[in-house]
């Protein structure tokens, strides 16, 4: 791999996280503070990061309360290099698409109970929240996908009135149209490197954050195809 830091992750409203803690040559370690409450993680490879050849990078999390236990949430590769991922504080359910045995970029939802989206007083951070990214085979982790796949496929989605209704959408176009608007977003700021494109690492922050915005004043725009 081109770096010795390969993944990156973005919280909104704060810096990049571009330097994990190296756990083993394939296993690294985001951990950042549960406030200030947040809506969305992205996960994704650094420029220039290409994985070993028939793997891909599994993506867990650990919600405070949860310890020692990991979650599953989804993958990234050399193919599909980032992933967004949907928290509202708490356990875990979640609805990640495996296309013919190809991940798809997911988005995986966070519901239930837990402090995440609460207060610390006196200016302690309080619990932590730690994100861990595995090299694993890419049969594998296909595998978990499917599984997690099969465990969501009668998930509901609340209406604004409430009541449940199915996913009018699925995750794949969804996740074509987040890819769509990031593109957007991003083209104006590439720039030139030798031969290559590339695109500052701040300008994902300020799409990221422009894009929760949106998400938070009109939360079914993703549905409409002009989009």
């Amino acid at each position: 791999m081109a770096t010795s830091h390969p993944f990156g992750l973005i919280l909104p409203s704060r810096p990049v996280l571009t330097e994990p803690l190296a756990v083993s040559p394939t296993q690294y370690a985001f951990t950042f503070p549960a406030f200030p409450s947040f809506s969305h993680i992205v996960v994704f490879l650094l420029p220039g990061v290409i994985l070993p050849e028939d793997t891909l990078a599994g993506v867990y999390i650990q919600l405070p309360g949860s310890a020692p236990a990991f979650q599953f949430l989804g993958v990234i590769g050399t193919n599909k290099s980032s992933a967004i991922f949907r928290v509202k504080s708490g356990t875990l359910s979640s609805a990640v698409p495996a296309e013919e045995g190809v991940p798809e970029d997911t988005m995986t939802d966070v519901d239930g109970t837990s402090p995440l989206a609460g207060g610390v007083a006196g200016g302690d951070p309080g619990p932590a929240v730690t994100v861990g990214i595995s090299i694993e085979q890419a049969a594998i982790l296909t595998q978990q996908l499917e599984t997690l796949k099969a465990s969501s496929s009668t998930a509901l989605v609340p209406t604004r009135g409430g009541q449940p209704r199915s996913s009018p959408l699925s995750t794949k176009i969804l996740a074509q149209r987040i890819i769509k608007n990031a593109f957007n977003f991003l083209a104006s700021f590439a720039g030139s490197t030798g031969d290559q494109e590339v695109v500052p690492l701040k300008s994902f922050q300020d799409w990221w954050t422009k894009f929760e915005r949106r998400i938070e004043s009109d939360p079914g725009f993703l549905e409409r195809e002009d989009s």
